[in-house]
């Protein structure tokens, strides 16, 4: 018998699409352990919730975000950061999943890089109308290690840029499943997500899930 989650999400991966040199698109690889993923995700934000972190600036951050893994980013009045510690309860972040482990070293290696394994993973929860600004990723220590970026719930528009923030971006759609990889003479590009548009997922309702796994140590 199909469980509920198999009839929305049949496995239905198609072939890679290359954005960048060192930047690919895996149209559908997650949806085969969705139903390995959201109890994993549920698991976490029970751990530790989700929440609106301050920029360094003052201005409350939009998407609600909470971390996993031995390290989590961080946002307040004294900087962007990686802590072992979650700022609101003082104790470590839970750990990363070993589902999330392995979709992303799959992942990665699919993209070319071998051998990776995360220490970190930033989850991000979307409501119709959020946007993430394009924004390098720069907190972590070695830039020659991958992003795996996973997609869960509504779709929503990557924008994908260059080297400088007002280099042309390039505007990729990311459906529920979908997997980006990022790294090498790709992985300081600029980035972001255009706003959120209204809807209703069957599985995950009006938001959009995204984690992003990274080695930050």
């Amino acid at each position: 018998m199909q469980t509920e989650l198999a009839l929305f999400d049949s496995p239905q991966r198609r072939e890679p699409q290359w954005v960048g040199q060192q930047t690919v698109l895996l149209p559908g690889f997650a949806l085969e352990r969705v139903e390995q993923l959201l109890p994993a995700l549920r698991r976490v934000v029970h751990a530790a919730p989700f929440r609106n972190m301050t920029t360094p600036g003052g201005r409350t951050i939009a998407v609600r975000v909470t971390n996993c893994g031995e390290l989590g980013w961080v946002s307040d009045l004294r900087g962007y950061r990686y802590s072992p510690l979650d700022p609101l309860s003082g104790q470590p972040w839970p750990p990363l999943p070993p589902v999330f482990l392995e979709l992303a070293r799959e992942a990665a290696s699919q993209a070319g890089f071998a051998d990776f394994t995360a220490d970190a993973c930033l989850v991000n929860s979307y409501l119709p109308g959020n946007r993430l600004t394009l924004h390098q990723d720069r907190n972590e220590r070695d830039f020659s290690q991958p992003i795996v970026s996973v997609s869960l719930g509504l779709p929503a528009t990557f924008l994908f840029g260059g080297h400088a923030r007002a280099d042309r971006t390039q505007k990729i759609g990311l459906q529920h499943g979908d997997v980006m990889v990022w790294g090498g003479e790709d992985r300081l590009r600029f980035h972001g997500i255009l706003p959120l548009k209204d809807g209703v997922h069957p599985l995950l309702g009006a938001r959009r899930i995204n984690f992003t796994l990274r080695k930050a140590g």
